[in-house]
C-alpha cells in the first residue's frame, strides 16, 4: 500500500496594464477628432455607475479618451492532491493493483482589469483497477476498469456592487469598441463579470479495456478493445449575466448598447455518449537490424445524446438555417462516427548493424471523437436560448427570467453541424539518430501532418452577398438568409490544417560530470481556424471571417512558432575531490543546471472593433485592408506600439478587408532557469538535500500579444490602443529554496 499527499498555495501579485476611460471621460468630456480640445458629451443616465468597473487612470493618456492604469492585483491558487495505490501479487501468474487519485483546486485570477476576476473550482477523482494474467510464457492478458469524475465551476466576479441587468444576478460584461464574441478583443479593457459566468459541469467516465499480447517466433502480436461511457451533466450556457457591447466610447457615454446578449433562463442538461475502440498490431523482426510495427485501430461512438430527450440542434434547408431547432435524443441527424478505421505503421532500422545509426519512420491516422459538444449545445434554444437586443438604452435595462424580452429581441442560434464529420489528422515522421563521437549523438528529424474535418466556428445565418469584381459585397440593409433569426454560433467540420517541422537534437557528455543537450525545431503550422472562441486563442478571432469561403482564413495557426530552441546543461562540481573534513562536507555534493528557452513570437490578426460589411454579425471577425501608400516596416517593436496601425486602412462599406489571418508576429520569448543542488550525507541512510532555483533568472520582460483592434468606427482615426501591449507572457524573476531529508 502506498499513499501520497501534496499541497500547493500561491499568492502572486500580477503585473497589469489596463486600458481605461480617462479622467476626462469620467467627467463627461471626450477629445475631438484631432485631440486638440475637449468636447463635453455628458454621461447618459445609468452610465456613471458603470465607470466604477474600471480602475482610475494613473498612467499616460493614449488619446481618444483612453488612458492606462497600472496595477498589481493578487492571484491566489490552492491545490490539494492525493493518491493511494494498492498492489497484490495473487499468484505467480496473477497480479492486481488499484489506484485512487483526487485533485481538488481553486483559484481567483484577475483579468487584465483588476476589478474583473475569474473564480474557478475543480475537483477530479480517478479510481482504476488492473488485473494481469500470464496464460503462458508467450501470452499475457491485461484487463482494466476505471471510473473518473470531474466537477467544475467557473464564474466572473467584480468587487463593485452594482445591480445586474438580469434580475437577481450580478452585473454582466461590458465591451467597448470590440466584438460580441466571448472575451474578444476590444479597444478598451473589458469590465464587469466574465461573459462566461456561472458555468457548472460534472463529467463521469466509466471505462473498461482489455489488452492481450502474444509472442510467437519473431512476431509480437497485440490486440485490445476499449469502452467508455460518458455522462456530462452541466450548464455551460454563456451570457447568463448578460453582455453589453458598445460600438465606441462615445456610444458608451451616450448610454446606447449596440448589442446586448443574454441567456435569461439557463437549464442544466445531461449528455450521454458511448465510445468504443479496438486495435490489432504486429511487431515483427524482419531482420536483426530491421523492425516493422504495423496495425490498425478503429474508433466508434453512438453520437451525442441527451438523457431526457432534450438534445436540440439546428438543421438546414438548401443551406439556410431553419427557424426552429429539432429536438430529440441525439444532437446529430446523421452519425458519421459509427466506424472509423485508423491504420498505423512504424519502422526502426539500424542500416550498418553497429547501433551507431538508427533510422525511424512512422505513419498514422488519428481522430478526435466529438465528445465535448456540450460547450456549444448548452446554448441552444429552447432550453438555453441566446437572445440579442440591438440599440437599447443602458438605463433601466432589466431582464426577468421567464418573461419575454421587449425591444425586438431575436434568437441567436447556437449549434453543431447536424451531420458533422470526425476531425482527422494524417501524420508522418522520419528521424535519423547518429553517434558522431563516443559521447555525442546527433538527431535529425522531420514531422508532418495534414488535418481535415476540423471544427470551425462561423456564422451560419449571414445575408447572401453579391459579388463585385470577384469580391463579396453586402448592400445596406442586407437581410439574413433566415431573417427570423440573428447571427449564429455554429461549429462546422470544414477545417483544414498542415504542419511541417525540422528537428535537430544534439546530446554531448563531457568528462568531469558535465552534460549538455540542445534541441531546435523549425516549423510551419497552417490552418483556417485554430481556436473555437477568443478565450482560447486571443491572438486571432475565433470565428471565420467569410463563412461562404473559409479559405480566406488559411494562414499561420495561432499556435504557430517558427523557431524554438531549448538548451539545458548539468554539471556536477568537482571542487571537493581533494578536500578533507569540514571543507569536504561544505564543497562536496554540489551540482548546477540550467535551461535556456528561446522562441519566436506567436502570430496575431489585426482586426476591427466594428463590422463594415452590413452582414449583421456583431462578433466582428473582420480584418482591415493593407494601406497601399504605406512603405515603412509594419512592426515597430515597442510595447507602446508593437505595430504601426497606419499600415492598414478601413475596408469600404459592405466589403471585407484584404489582409490575411495571423499576418503579423508578436514578441518572442527568452528565459533562463537555473538551479543549484547540494546533497550531504549525514549518516549511511540519511541524506540532506538543499536546492535553490531561479526562474527567469535574468528577469527578462517577455511581452504578450498587443491589442489587435486597429479601428473602432467607420471613417475614424486608428484606435489609440492599437498595438499597445498590456500583459507579459512569463512571470518576473522568481526564486525558491527547498530542503529535503532522504532516508
Amino acid at each position: 500500500m502506498f499513499g501520497n499527499y501534496e499541497g500547493y498555495r500561491q499568492h502572486l501579485a500580477l503585473s497589469n496594464v489596463t486600458l481605461v476611460p480617462d479622467n476626462g471621460v469620467r467627467a463627461g468630456y471626450l477629445p475631438n477628432a484631432t485631440g486638440t480640445s475637449q468636447t463635453y458629451v455628458g454621461l447618459a443616465p445609468g452610465v456613471a455607475p458603470l465607470l466604477s468597473l474600471w480602475p482610475v487612470q494613473n498612467g499616460p493618456e493614449l488619446g481618444g479618451g483612453v488612458a492606462e492604469a497600472f496595477n498589481h492585483p493578487l492571484q491566489t491558487i490552492r491545490e490539494d492532491f492525493g493518491t493511494t495505490r494498492f498492489d497484490y501479487n495473487i499468484s505467480a501468474t496473477d497480479t492486481l493493483f488499484a489506484v485512487y487519485t483526487v485533485d481538488d483546486s481553486a483559484d481567483h485570477t484577475p483579468s487584465a482589469n483588476p476589478l474583473s476576476s475569474a473564480v474557478e473550482t475543480l475537483r477530479e477523482q480517478v479510481a482504476s483497477m488492473q488485473e494481469q494474467h500470464v496464460f503462458s510464457p508467450s501470452l499475457l492478458n491485461t484487463a482494466r476498469i476505471g471510473f473518473s469524475r470531474a466537477t467544475f465551476f467557473f464564474t466572473g466576479t467584480t468587487p463593485v456592487d452594482l445591480p445586474g441587468w438580469v434580475s437577481g444576478q450580478p452585473i454582466g460584461a461590458i465591451v467597448i469598441g470590440g466584438g460580441t464574441a466571448l472575451n474578444g478583443a476590444s479597444s478598451i479593457t473589458g469590465a464587469g463579470a466574465n461573459a462566461g459566468s456561472n458555468l457548472t459541469a460534472a463529467r463521469n467516465l466509466f471505462t473498461y479495456d482489455d489488452h492481450a499480447m502474444w509472442m510467437h517466433g519473431r512476431n509480437q502480436v497485440e490486440a485490445g478493445i476499449w469502452f467508455q461511457r460518458i455522462q456530462a451533466n452541466d450548464n455551460l450556457a454563456q451570457y447568463q449575466y448578460g453582455q453589453a457591447s458598445f460600438s465606441s466610447l462615445l456610444s458608451f457615454m451616450q448610454g446606447t448598447i449596440g448589442t446586448f446578449t443574454v441567456v435569461p433562463s439557463p437549464t442544466e442538461l445531461g449528455w450521454r455518449s458511448l465510445e468504443m475502440a479496438g486495435f490489432v498490431q504486429d511487431v515483427v523482426k524482419l531482420r536483426p537490424n530491421l523492425e516493422l510495427r504495423a496495425g490498425i485501430r478503429f474508433e466508434s461512438t453512438d453520437g451525442w445524446n441527451e438523457a431526457h430527450g432534450r438534445a436540440a440542434n439546428y438543421a438546414f434547408d438548401g443551406g439556410v438555417i431553419r427557424t426552429d431547432p429539432f429536438i430529440g435524443n441525439s444532437a446529430f441527424a446523421v452519425n458519421r462516427a459509427k466506424f472509423l478505421p485508423e491504420p498505423r505503421v512504424g519502422l526502426a532500422w539500424d542500416p550498418f548493424g553497429k547501433s551507431r545509426t538508427v533510422i525511424r519512420a512512422g505513419f498514422g491516422v488519428y481522430r478526435q471523437l466529438l465528445d465535448d459538444l456540450d460547450y456549444r449545445l448548452d446554448q441552444t434554444a429552447p432550453f438555453n436560448t441566446t437572445q440579442t437586443l440591438k440599440n437599447v438604452p443602458v438605463n433601466g435595462l432589466l431582464i426577468v427570467p421567464g418573461a419575454p424580452l421587449a425591444g425586438g429581441a431575436r434568437i441567436s442560434p447556437s449549434g453543431v453541424q447536424p451531420d458533422a464529420y470526425t476531425p482527422t489528422v494524417i501524420s508522418w515522421n522520419l528521424k535519423i539518430d547518429q553517434q558522431i563521437a563516443p559521447d555525442m549523438t546527433l538527431g535529425l528529424g522531420y514531422v508532418g501532418s495534414h488535418g481535415y474535418h476540423e471544427i470551425l466556428s462561423l456564422n451560419a445565418n449571414e445575408p447572401v452577398p453579391t459579388f463585385v469584381n470577384g469580391s463579396a459585397f453586402y448592400p445596406t440593409g442586407a437581410v439574413n438568409a433566415n431573417p427570423a433569426l440573428a447571427n449564429t454560433t455554429t461549429w462546422m467540420s470544414e477545417g483544414l490544417s498542415s504542419y511541417h517541422a525540422l528537428q535537430v537534437d544534439v546530446n554531448r557528455r563531457f568528462s568531469k560530470g558535465f552534460q549538455f543537450r540542445g534541441v531546435y525545431t523549425w516549423s510551419k503550422n497552417l490552418d483556417d481556424g485554430t481556436a473555437l472562441n477568443s478565450s482560447v486563442g486571443a491572438n486571432a478571432p475565433g470565428f471565420v471571417m467569410f463563412p461562404l469561403y473559409p479559405k480566406l482564413d488559411w494562414g499561420p495557426s495561432t499556435t504557430d512558432v517558427r523557431h524554438l530552441a531549448v538548451i539545458n546543461a548539468t554539471w556536477e562540481l568537482p571542487f571537493a575531490k581533494k578536500a578533507q573534513g569540514l571543507k569536504k562536507t561544505a564543497l562536496d555534493g554540489w551540482s548546477v543546471s540550467g535551461i535556456e528557452t528561446v522562441q519566436s513570437g506567436f502570430p496575431f490578426t489585426p482586426g476591427l472593433g466594428y463590422n463594415p460589411t452590413n452582414n449583421g454579425d456583431s462578433r466582428n471577425p473582420i480584418r482591415p485592408s493593407w494601406n497601399p501608400a504605406f512603405s515603412r516596416p509594419v512592426i515597430v517593436g515597442s510595447p507602446n506600439e508593437w505595430y504601426n496601425p497606419t499600415a492598414f486602412i478601413q475596408p469600404a462599406t459592405g466589403t471585407y478587408g484584404n489582409i490575411g489571418r495571423d499576418v503579423l508576429t508578436g514578441p518572442g520569448l527568452a528565459t533562463l532557469d537555473f538551479s543549484a543542488l547540494k546533497t550531504t550525507d549525514i549518516r549511511e541512510r540519511l541524506k540532506l538535500q538543499f536546492r535553490a532555483e531561479f526562474f527567469n533568472m535574468l528577469n527578462r520582460a517577455n511581452f504578450g500579444i498587443p491589442n489587435t483592434v486597429v479601428y473602432t468606427a467607420a471613417n475614424s482615426a486608428p484606435s489609440p490602443t492599437a498595438g499597445v501591449i498590456t500583459s507579459t507572457a512569463s512571470t518576473s524573476r522568481q526564486i525558491q529554496f527547498g530542503l529535503k531529508l532522504l532516508w
